[in-house]
Formats: C-alpha cells, sequence, structure tokens
C-alpha cells in the first residue's frame, strides 16, 4: 500500500499539473473554445513533463506498472489525462521512452478503459 500511495502522490504533485495543462492547451482550447494554443505554457509543461516521464521511465525498467508488477490506482489514475494527450503532438514525450511508451498501451488497452471511451463517443 505504501508504494501504491507514494505513486498516487507523484501522479497528483508532479505528473498532474504539467500534463493537464498540456491537456487544456493542445486539446481543450483549440477544439472546444476556438482558443490559441500559448506556445509558452506547452513548452514550460512539456519540459516538466519530460522530467516526470524520465523518473517513470527508470520505474518501469524495474516493474511493468508503477507500483510493481500488477496494475493498481497509481496507473489508473493517468488515464484521464493520457487518453486526452495522446490525441495531441505531446504524445511525443510518451512516445520517445520506450517502457513509458509500452506502458501507456498496456493501461490504454484495459477492457473497462476502453468501455469508458466508447461511452465518451
Amino acid at each position: 500500500m505504501a508504494i501504491i500511495g507514494l505513486w498516487l502522490e507523484v501522479e497528483a504533485q508532479q505528473y498532474e499539473q504539467p500534463a493537464a495543462k498540456l491537456a487544456r492547451e493542445l486539446h481543450f482550447k483549440p477544439l472546444f473554445f476556438g482558443i490559441p494554443t500559448d506556445p509558452k505554457v506547452v513548452e514550460e509543461n512539456e519540459a516538466k513533463l519530460s522530467v516526470v516521464l524520465g523518473i517513470y521511465e527508470k520505474r518501469l525498467s524495474e516493474s511493468k506498472y508503477l507500483a510493481g508488477d500488477v496494475f493498481t490506482l497509481a496507473d489508473l489514475h493517468h488515464l484521464p489525462t493520457l487518453h486526452f494527450l495522446m490525441m495531441t503532438p505531446a504524445k511525443k514525450l510518451f512516445e520517445s521512452l520506450p517502457r513509458v511508451s509500452a506502458w501507456v498501451a498496456d493501461i490504454s488497452a484495459r477492457p473497462a478503459w476502453l468501455k469508458v471511451i466508447a461511452m465518451l463517443n
């Protein structure tokens, strides 16, 4: 439980903030509000997210998922922002890291998540 809690905190305090800002800038603002993307905000948050993803890459060299070898809430909590970021140029940040890329593919293909995505369409 302590490891799961640790990675939930990493997600909440390090990953979520730049990921949500990128999703807002690259997906929501142009698509739903017709507002142009702010390149400065994108650049700043891509840099922050890259640092976090580097830590994830190292962690994923030690285990299949963030909190160990089984899927947990620590992985699940990433799915909403991941879903939107993978439809933007920010996906390059994830795809450039082989273990992170494999992790994203794995958790995004879970049957329950695919049902959630189907309900969005």
